[in-house]
């Protein structure tokens, strides 16, 4: 019997539908009364009919940073779930205690760099991580303190306390000190008939233009016999044709491969500017187009494939996610993991001899000045900052090194660890894992990342309900179907990067990938290693406190004990930071240091706590000695 045609709803129907979802399940969103939602894009499955509208969301007429959410309709219509960052509805007063005049100065301090302009800043609700709170966003415009970078730095600064809350640039870069071109001899297409300009009119007139090592004038670059440079850096056209190939590569891998019409998801071409800056070692895209500096001496530009690949791949974040990923913390990290995946997927897209497809970030461009890559997708530990394995406050490192979790994880899946011809890539459990192969692991990338990832996704949220995982196995249930090889590899590759999750439990055999694990070392339930994940704010002149509870152990604790800290506090040297007993004995883990102006205290303590029974609730002391800095305690973890 043929197979019935499946109900194809269209955009505006889907739409009507997904409203009605809201209204009956308000729950689902976390949906209050202050609340209003506007369509922000809608995607049908063609071959089933469901649907995904994504949604962002006003709190009395407030932008709610974080608020996105989409509502996944089955196919008929009816409501199948939603993919939401908000713990709880919003209930907040809109009233600030802070006026728009102190947070524009905070949002200035917080600056570094030139400022050129400061923008009139608004009031939104921070709903990114944690509660819902009155804040002001202030757009910073300027350029970084090597004053050529130029940024555009979004600052929150909370309206009760006047603090930082978090700060994104929306120019996304990656730092590098270049090399000369790769690529070899590639074709490029162009306009005109003599002279010819570098016009692509067969990716939506996408161009390359010559800055002439300025920071604002871009020239249109001609030639008269349609032939772009030497291979050497010394003629101006060299980096022009690597630049131009490596946007009609990126933008030929998303719509043969993901079926999206460009970047921007309009046909339109992405503008590419080369020779910027003097010496300039760096490449950004600004949210509209990407921009190429010469590397050190002008002489190594920064036009690798991997390299257009990575940053043209921010764009392609923000242009599908409301916002894009949320340039800080996990979700940061995310956002630049998957700029790396998509950074060398367009790589092997390439086939190019001359820069073959592998898992090493800008290799070709010698940022190191050894001949080593930028980072490695397969080991990312490898370069010395970046972290294979994820662990509560890996949201407070830079973003370019958070995101190994997510790279790692991607190889795993992609590639597997069992014998891979670029190393070895060791889980973080001891498991041993086979790959599916790139084409399904980027597909199920980028489908999650187009239907289930909000601005504010993390490897790991409460409940399990906006984070990588879950947006993935979703992603993969969708493609291949639940509990199949690819919805366990997936499962596998998150917990071989130790990002756990409450997914479905997938029995029986399996023909798929399979996975070895070495029994993790088991202890009584609150017992050993005990974390508090609660925020506590740390008002100025203040005592806090965060407590935890150990049970079920026996004996003493032991002569290395560890405390592990996340506070997010500027002028840390205002702290005095304490572990108090069960018995009330207090141990001083950090004194107040005057001179002390960094931000953040991000450390583990060794105590001896040989004379303490290890049962009993143990208090994390934090005391503030001075005024005006303030901050949390974000997370900490007890080892008896």
């Amino acid at each position: 019997m043929a197979n019935a045609t499946p109900d194809v709803p269209s955009s505006s129907l889907a739409i009507d539908r997904a409203n009605a979802s809201i209204a009956a399940n308000l729950t689902a969103i976390r949906g209050g009364s202050g609340d209003a939602y506007a369509v922000n894009r809608t995607i049908v499955d063609k071959n089933t009919g469901a649907s995904h509208v994504r949604y962002t969301r006003t709190y009395h007429g407030l932008e709610v940073l974080g608020g996105d959410f989409v509502v996944h309709n089955a196919p008929g219509g009816s409501f199948r779930s939603a993919t939401v960052g908000l713990a709880a509805p919003l209930t907040l007063s809109t009233t600030p205690q802070l006026s728009l005049a102190s947070a524009t100065t905070a949002a200035q301090k917080h600056f570094q760099g030139k400022i050129d302009a400061t923008g009139e800043g608004k009031l939104v609700v921070d709903a990114v991580d944690g509660p819902g709170v009155l804040a002001y966003e202030v757009e910073v415009r300027g350029m970084k303190p090597d004053g050529q970078t130029p940024s555009v730095l979004h600052v929150v600064v909370d309206a009760s306390t006047g603090s930082v809350r978090s700060a994104h640039d929306e120019i996304k870069h990656a730092a590098g000190t270049g090399n000369t071109m790769y690529a070899g001899s590639v074709p490029v297409e162009t306009t005109g008939s003599g002279p010819y300009e570098l016009k692509d009119p067969t990716r939506g007139n996408g161009y390359t233009c010559d800055m002439n090592n300025g920071t604002s004038t871009c020239s249109n670059m001609t030639d008269a016999d349609n032939v772009w440079g030497n291979g050497l850096p010394a003629n101006d056209q060299t980096a022009a044709a690597d630049a131009h190939y490596g946007a009609s590569l990126t933008y030929d891998y998303f719509k043969n491969v993901h079926g999206r019409n460009g970047i921007f998801g309009n046909g339109a071409g992405v503008p590419s500017r080369v020779h910027y800056g003097n010496a300039y070692v760096n490449a950004f895209w600004d949210g509209s187009r990407m921009t190429y500096g010469d590397g050190s001496g002008n002489s190594k530009p920064l036009t690798s494939i991997d390299v257009a690949g990575h940053e043209m791949g921010h764009g392609i974040t923000e242009n599908i996610i409301p916002g894009g990923l949320t340039y800080s913390g996990e979700s940061g990290g995310l956002n630049e993991s998957a700029s790396d995946i998509w950074g060398n997927m367009v790589e092997f897209y390439a086939g190019n001899t001359n820069d073959p497809g592998d898992y090493n970030v800008g290799e070709k461009i010698d940022i190191r000045g050894n001949g080593t890559p930028l980072r490695y997708m397969w080991d990312p530990k490898r370069d010395g900052s970046s972290k294979n394995c994820w662990y509560s406050g890996i949201g407070s490192i830079d973003v370019h090194y958070s995101s190994g979790v997510g790279n790692l994880a991607f190889f795993l899946l992609a590639e597997g660890n069992d014998s891979t011809e670029w190393g070895a890539a060791t889980t973080c459990n001891g498991s041993t894992l086979a790959g599916i192969g790139r084409d399904k692991a980027s597909k199920i990338w980028y489908r999650a990342m187009d239907v289930y990832f909000t601005s504010s996704t993390k490897y790991v949220s409460a409940g399990n309900t906006n984070d990588s995982r879950a947006a993935t196995l979703s992603a993969a249930t969708d493609l291949y179907g639940l509990c199949s090889a690819e919805y366990k590899a997936v499962q596998a590759a998150w917990t071989g990067v130790t990002v756990a999750g409450e997914d479905a439990t997938c029995g029986g055999p399996t023909t798929g990938p399979t996975t070895t694990t070495t029994p993790p070392t088991t202890t009584p339930p609150g017992c050993g290693a005990v974390t508090n994940g609660t925020d506590v704010t740390i008002p100025d002149n203040t005592t806090v406190y965060s407590n935890v509870t150990v049970s079920g152990c026996a004996g003493n604790g032991s002569t290395t004990s560890k405390v592990a800290v996340t506070i997010l506090h500027t002028w840390r040297g205002d702290l005095v930071i304490s572990l108090v007993a069960p018995d009330g004995t207090t141990y001083l883990l950090e004194d107040i240091a005057n001179n002390d102006s960094a931000d953040n205290v991000i450390k583990t303590y060794t105590v001896n706590l040989s004379s303490e029974a290890r049962n009993g609730t143990w208090r994390l002391k934090v005391q503030d000695v001075a005024s005006l800095d303030t901050g949390r305690i974000d997370t900490w973890t007890l080892t008896v």
